[in-house]
């Protein structure tokens, strides 16, 4: 079955796609921690912040239709959070948590669009990230698109017996069908399990290596982005 893998577009060539994939981590992440310690009040800087992510996605080439519709995602889930507080401490409250989530995802999107998987990984190696979080993050990006197609195979046998599921009295049956995803879940994953262990597995994950090294463009991105952001968080 067809997906949207999130490194889709991560074979385009670049300014972007062409950087060191710990100096994009280390750049993005950059970003992301100082929109978060910007007081909410500070409307001009999240202007500034959001000018300079969107000035990397241009530089990225990756289309921005891909990037608005994945970063959408997180409007209606940030705004849940302070929708009940109507007054002007509320709406201030909703701004701060909006602006800042979207802020993160729009780097968190535009550094996997732009990044091979085994490269992203490889770059989290490079910064000394502990091992057991890359392969949790490995494992499931690896085997979330198996999920998925038992998703879509559970669904194609509920459209081929016309049933929609749209009514309360519904809700059992829909219950044994998340049932049996998770059952199928944990079995598959006893089997991977018990595969790896068969064939000495004890932890170190072996992915792809792309061999990579720091170079002045790197260099001057990562000061760039570093100095212009810090520059506009303490002025």
């Amino acid at each position: 079955m067809k997906h949207a893998f999130l490194d889709k577009y991560s074979s385009i060539e670049s300014p972007i796609h062409r950087l060191d994939p710990s100096v994009k981590i280390i750049s993005f992440l950059w970003i992301i921690v100082i929109s978060v310690t910007t007081p909410s009040k500070n409307f001009n800087h999240f202007g500034i912040y959001l000018s300079v992510v969107f000035t990397l996605i241009f530089l990225s080439k990756v289309p921005i239709s891909f990037i608005l519709s994945r970063s959408a995602v997180v409007i209606p889930f940030a705004l849940l959070t302070s929708i009940f507080l109507i007054t002007t401490s509320g709406f201030i409250a909703a701004w701060n948590v909006v602006i800042k989530s979207y802020i993160g995802v729009l780097c968190l999107i535009l550094l996997s669009s732009t990044t091979p998987f085994p490269a992203l990984l490889n770059g989290f190696r490079r910064l000394k990230v502990p091992n057991i979080f890359i392969l949790l993050t490995s494992f499931t990006y690896r085997y979330l698109f198996v999920l998925l197609d038992e998703v879509m195979r559970i669904r194609q046998a509920c459209d081929s017996r016309c049933f929609k599921g749209r009514w309360i009295w519904h809700a059992k049956t829909i219950g044994n069908m998340i049932g049996v995803l998770f059952v199928r879940s944990y079995e598959r994953g006893e089997r991977v399990y018990m595969a790896m262990a068969s064939r000495g597995f004890e932890g170190n994950l072996k992915v792809a290596r792309y061999q990579t090294s720091i170079n002045s463009q790197d260099i001057l991105f990562i000061i760039a982005i570093i100095l212009i952001t810090s520059l506009v968080r303490l002025y």
